[in-house]
């Protein structure tokens, strides 16, 4: 685990998460979102 930028329960809505990456090396990184019963796995690169 690398970071965790949000644990906990919110209200259905819209949100906007920053992940502040100036300490990571360029890479893949896999992010998970749960919601509703649901799990999602995404790839996100970040190249520097």
């Amino acid at each position: 685990e690398v970071a965790t930028l949000v644990s906990g329960y919110k209200p259905a809505g819209v949100y906007v998460e920053t992940l502040h990456a100036t300490s990571l090396p360029s890479g893949v990184y896999f992010y998970r979102i749960s919601f509703g019963g649901n799990i999602q796995t995404k790839k996100m690169v970040l190249l520097k």
